[in-house]
């Protein structure tokens, strides 16, 4: 079945885009994801190998959280040994786990200092494809997403949650493109993340962030990690694509450590 111009191809973990794979009459951008590498500081060259390979089957590689384990700089900086060797450009956005040190400013200068191009309010254009997004948070899906009630220390919860939520969407706006990506640490959609414990559903993203998605048609593709025991896809209420791209779920995919749309 031929793709609808407005949704994104994915390929197999084995198999790659290939020159006349292309639909529609825009020139598509192959767009390759992952995120939770979690590097450590003993971790050296551990993922040299997919900075190196990445841009022979993609144009630009999304970068989505916790890519170190605890926000330390000597993480950053063996990450940042390895990411110099990716020859595209590349969009990232923070986790959890870059927070962990508190000094996730100093994790982003780092990482921009690099030539990652890192979501924190801005969005970007790579080859008339926006891109846009944030770290996200948690807060739960549907009926069950925790309200601003109770407690002072639950509405303080649920402000950090909404203010995260309007950040992300003041980055989408800024986008003129017709074809936007928005990149998030948390899940937007409960289907990325059953698989994991139902208890820690909603503390795994937020449906916050899928209701900013889907107040904006250009956006044809959203890519999260954080769920390691997630499921691998879902979709927004208006139909929009999210894909977990979290490492231990790519695994359970193929041999390939990132994934690739076409957009």
């Amino acid at each position: 079945m031929t793709p609808s111009p407005d949704q994104p191809t994915t390929f197999p973990q084995g198999q790659t885009p290939q020159p006349g794979m292309e639909s529609g009459p825009k020139k598509k951008l192959r767009v390759a994801a992952v995120a939770d590498l979690h590097i450590g500081e003993t971790s050296h060259r551990a993922y040299r190998e997919l900075f190196e390979r990445v841009h022979e089957d993609a144009d630009v590689l999304c970068l989505c959280g916790d890519l170190v384990n605890f926000g330390k700089t000597v993480e950053v900086e063996n990450l940042l040994e390895d990411l110099r060797s990716c020859r595209i450009p590349m969009v990232g956005v923070l986790g959890n786990h870059e927070h962990e040190c508190g000094q996730p400013d100093v994790v982003t200068r780092l990482m921009s200092e690099a030539g990652v191009k890192m979501l924190t309010g801005e969005a970007f254009e790579i080859d008339n494809v926006g891109f846009a997004g944030g770290k996200g948070f948690v807060g739960g899906f549907g009926r069950y997403m925790l309200s601003s009630f109770g407690e002072d220390s639950v509405k303080a919860f649920v402000k950090e949650a909404v203010e995260d939520a309007n950040l992300i969407e003041n980055s989408i706006r800024t986008l003129r493109t017709e074809r936007s990506v928005v990149l998030l640490h948390y899940s937007p959609v409960v289907d990325t993340v059953i698989g994991e414990p139902p208890e820690i559903h909603a503390f795994l993203g937020s449906s916050r962030l899928a209701e900013v998605v889907d107040r904006y048609e250009n956006v044809k593709l959203v890519v999260h990690g954080h769920a390691h025991r997630g499921a691998p896809e879902g979709r927004t209420a208006r139909g929009v694509p999210v894909y977990n791209v979290a490492l231990p779920v790519l695994r359970t995919l193929g041999d390939k450590p990132y994934r690739v749309f076409e957009v």
